[in-house]
């Protein structure tokens, strides 16, 4: 990597703790900052990101996957909102597509104690995050090389987390194909969205319901610097995951449930 001079991040802390009730510590913003440049740096050989100005980047990558995962920072949530699948120490993630690893590296430098696993297809992205994990010290993080469909049925990786996460990849249907047959019973999906309308929550449903969860809440909130529109999808694991799914690869995305 070049040593050329790259800009610094906002601070946000007052955001941080206003909108998540959390603040990252000192370490956490210069884990936070060492990310944002070896993206930046990685962005010339590989297409990680479009987002590369400080305060996009913080709003876009860093504020939107931490939102995601908020009630989890916040010791379990309010009983209003959404439960931790277990006491919020030590929890496994799985982070499926995760292509510059997002939300899945935030995660782990926000959730230290827990293990986060981190699922690409693509080679080249795994090896880059390989890359990161090293540049970040991040030894809470392992790296998985596969398609979630084939993943999914693999004993190792089946029924063997607490919480999946799914950001910009195909519907919310085919989301909850992929992340359920990953959760351990009780465990949590959380599909990150932009625009999301209760038409998508009724054939969601049916989906679910197939694949042994139910929706637990539908979060809607707006970003604090840009005012856009985001949605967070949160799918609970209340039954066993019938053994036909994933189906095969690229029958989830042909063929939605």
């Amino acid at each position: 990597m070049n040593n050329l001079k790259l800009p610094s991040l906002p601070d946000m802390a007052n955001i941080w703790q206003e909108t998540l009730q959390w603040t990252p510590t000192v370490q956490q913003q210069v884990q936070f900052q060492q990310l944002y440049e070896f993206i930046l740096q990685g962005n010339s050989q590989l297409n990680l990101t479009r987002i590369t100005d400080p305060q996009e980047f913080w709003e876009k990558h860093l504020w939107d996957s931490l939102r995601g995962i908020a009630p989890l920072l916040r010791d379990g949530g309010d009983e209003d909102v959404i439960c931790a699948p277990t006491p919020p120490t030590s929890l496994s993630f799985i982070d499926i597509g995760t292509g510059a690893g997002f939300p899945g590296i935030p995660v782990a430098i926000a959730v230290a104690n827990s293990i986060v696993n981190l699922l690409d297809s693509t080679r080249k992205k795994i090896a880059f995050l390989e890359e990161t994990k090293a540049a970040l010290d991040l030894t809470n993080v392992k790296t998985l090389t596969g398609r979630a469909e084939e993943v999914g049925q693999q004993p190792q990786h089946r029924q063997n987390y607490d919480v999946a996460l799914i950001r910009a990849i195909g519907t919310a249907s085919v989301c909850a194909e992929y992340a359920l047959p990953l959760l351990k019973q009780d465990g949590l999906a959380v599909i990150y969205r932009g625009n999301w309308t209760e038409e998508e929550t009724k054939v969601l449903e049916n989906a679910v319901d197939q694949l042994g969860g139910i929706i637990e809440l539908v979060d809607k909130f707006t970003t604090p610097l840009s005012g856009s529109i985001r949605h967070c999808l949160y799918l609970r694991k209340v039954a066993t995951t019938p053994v036909h799914f994933p189906r095969p690869v690229g029958v989830p995305t042909q063929k939605p449930l």
